[in-house]
């Protein structure tokens, strides 16, 4: 365990909208809530998509996410509870836990697969998808797992407990610090009333999930299932949340890249001649 530095924000970022997530299934017919989709892409840059996974019926999610191509972003895996595996076509392999995190630049192109490794029991977590800048979407293919153990967490001194995936919280440094959009990615464990503030860079877009129970954000209620999309304000420096009651939020921010997006599917480009080009080497074997 971490030992923070307390923080106190000045002004408190608030919620400029609420959003409902949309079910709807993905990979071999995974049941999932599409939280952040097209429409809010420019709104929401340098995030392209966030899902959230979780159901105790295997009937959900058995089937997986079978071998499928990617390029020009970066896929964030959180596993909150299960396990599932990660292959693809660069060699890599590898087993997310309860806890831990896939961290897989796409780059110029890959192909992988994530199918769980449990038959039974709760699978739930978190995939969002990270656009990569015009200069880096044909960089080398990467992979990073991060054991569950590994994530760093601190509790806060009001008993908030934050595990730090990526960017930084009360001084503490995540599992993936640093990255090409400055990412933050905490996970806020209320497990009884309390309250805590986050830093946040002013120029990061930010939104907020809350994924059990309900609390304020900003000053503003929100509830389970609900994706609080953040103010983005020179003068906020950070973000305050209050549970009155057991209640668990993901906040994810990220410096906005402010480049043209084009998207066909799992690929993601600036133009549509760069997407067309993904499609032909896709077709003709071309990926990693």
């Amino acid at each position: 365990m971490n030992t923070p530095v307390p923080f106190r924000v000045l002004r408190s970022r608030g919620v400029e909208r609420l959003v409902a997530g949309m079910p709807t299934q993905d990979g071999a017919g995974v049941k999932l809530v599409r939280v952040l989709t097209q429409d809010l892409q420019r709104r929401l840059d340098p995030f392209l998509m966030l899902d959230n996974f979780g159901s105790e019926n295997p009937g959900d999610y058995i089937a997986g996410f079978p071998d499928h191509p990617h390029r020009g972003f970066e896929t964030v895996t959180y596993m909150l509870t299960g396990c599932m595996r990660h292959r693809d076509s660069v060699g890599n392999e590898g087993l997310i836990n309860s806890g831990g995190v896939q961290w897989m630049t796409a780059g110029r192109g890959i192909i992988h697969s994530e199918m769980p490794e449990q038959q039974d029991g709760l699978m739930e977590g978190f995939q969002l998808w990270v656009n990569l800048p015009s200069n880096l979407k044909m960089t080398q293919p990467g992979w990073r797992d991060i054991p569950g153990g590994q994530v760093p967490e601190f509790v806060s001194a009001e008993g908030v407990r934050v595990r730090v995936v990526a960017g930084r919280a009360h001084g503490v440094a995540g599992a993936v610090p640093e990255g090409t959009v400055d990412p933050v990615f905490l996970d806020l464990h209320f497990d009884a009333p309390g309250s805590i503030d986050i830093e946040l860079p002013a120029g990061h877009n930010a939104l907020a999930y809350v994924y059990r129970g309900a609390l304020s954000v900003g000053g503003s209620p929100v509830p389970r299932q609900r994706m609080a999309v953040l103010e983005t304000r020179p003068d906020a420096d950070g973000v305050r949340f209050v549970a009155e009651a057991p209640a668990r939020v993901v906040l994810i921010a990220g410096r906005p890249l402010n480049e043209p997006i084009a998207q066909y599917g799992p690929f993601v480009m600036n133009t549509r001649d760069e997407l067309m080009q993904a499609v032909r080497d896709y077709q003709s074997g071309h990926f990693a």
